[in-house]
């Protein structure tokens, strides 16, 4: 049975995984039969917001015990996690993504900088040419620490993303929010979700056609 990794970086798409991006994953990696490996950093968070308020709170929380909330405390830290042990990575987005496990959030340029073990994984997934998935505005973190690659990329409309993309070496593909972007050469699977998406329903349809293909690239 193949192993997929899903990268969560907390929980709550204002300061970590986008929960219905994350759930949505999970469900249809589940349909298919997929064991899932739960990971995430085991570092603070760079701040955290009030989801009702939608305001920074005053207090500290850990990104692997807040991701540890969505997979129901199955989850492992990155730094014990390498590409042996998976046959596929997916990365769900929400401002977790480029704020704790990297600072695109803040730096939105060529200069932004990846969390070292997450980094790590990344590439050791594409040197094994192992599938990688990247949802909503997680496509960054391929575009940061592959863009020697040039990976084909999805990230939505946003201009000064693209093109931030594009300033790292991704070539940026342009899809709806039911599409997805597939670079075959390095296995790389991506679409905008909540980058385009205004409910749930609409942002499913494009994250299981993603699950679906990485998990074809997985059997080749």
């Amino acid at each position: 049975m193949p192993r997929v990794g899903v990268m969560f970086s907390g929980c709550g798409f204002l300061d970590g995984s986008e929960i219905h991006e994350a759930v949505l994953t999970l469900l249809f990696l589940d349909r298919e039969g997929i064991k899932t490996v739960c990971i995430a950093p085991g570092i603070n968070q760079s701040e955290v917001i009030d989801h009702l308020t939608k305001k920074a709170a005053v207090e500290t929380r850990n990104v692997l015990v807040e991701a540890s909330r969505l997979a129901r405390g199955d989850i492992k830290d990155v730094k014990d996690t390498g590409a042996k042990d998976l046959d596929a990575l997916i990365f769900p987005g929400g401002y977790g993504a480029i704020k704790n496990i990297c600072d695109f959030a803040r730096i939105k340029s060529i200069d932004c900088v990846v969390n070292p073990e997450v980094e790590r994984l990344t590439k050791e997934m594409h040197q094994a040419k192992k599938p990688l998935g990247f949802i909503c505005i997680a496509p960054v973190i391929a575009a940061k620490v592959l863009g020697s690659f040039h990976p084909k990329l999805t990230i939505g409309s946003d201009k000064a993303v693209t093109s931030a993309l594009i300033e790292m070496g991704a070539r940026h593909k342009m899809c709806t929010v039911d599409e997805i972007a597939v670079d075959e050469k390095n296995k790389i699977v991506s679409t905008p979700a909540y980058m385009l998406g205004s409910s749930i329903s609409c942002v499913a349809a494009g994250i299981e056609k993603l699950v679906l293909k990485v998990l074809e690239m997985i059997e080749r």
